[in-house]
């Protein structure tokens, strides 16, 4: 289980734990889209397994948003007076938009290590 996460947060293939899935890694920040590979490097493991099967990842990146909103509430509630500020929202907003490239990584890498296929 552990080595699973190691592998999904080192971009690592879900098959044979050598190559990458996306072309940078998980923290490399940029201006565009992250670019990823159709096939494993190693194996030639198939990323995207049919036309559109990474719109199941919306719902995952939608999840770690809301766990990332949470955290950070949870992390600021303690500098505030009241319970529930007006003033966390802005801070809950730019941290969920800085992590924006990380959480379309992120969930697809998740969405891929979901369906991985395992041989008997």
């Amino acid at each position: 289980m552990i080595s699973t996460i190691i592998n999904m947060l080192g971009n690592k293939c879900p098959n044979c734990n050598k190559g990458k899935i996306f072309e940078k890694g998980l923290l490399h920040f940029s201006f565009s889209f992250p670019k990823m590979h159709e096939n494993c490097s190693h194996c030639g493991t198939k990323f995207e397994k049919e036309p559109g099967f990474f719109f199941g990842a919306m719902f995952v990146s939608y999840g770690l948003g809301v766990a990332e909103a949470l955290i950070t509430y949870f992390i600021c509630m303690p500098f505030f007076e009241e319970t529930f500020d007006l003033r966390i929202i802005p801070i809950i907003g730019v941290v969920i938009l800085s992590l924006t490239l990380v959480n379309i990584k992120l969930s697809r890498i998740i969405w891929i290590y979901m369906f991985k296929e395992y041989s008997v």
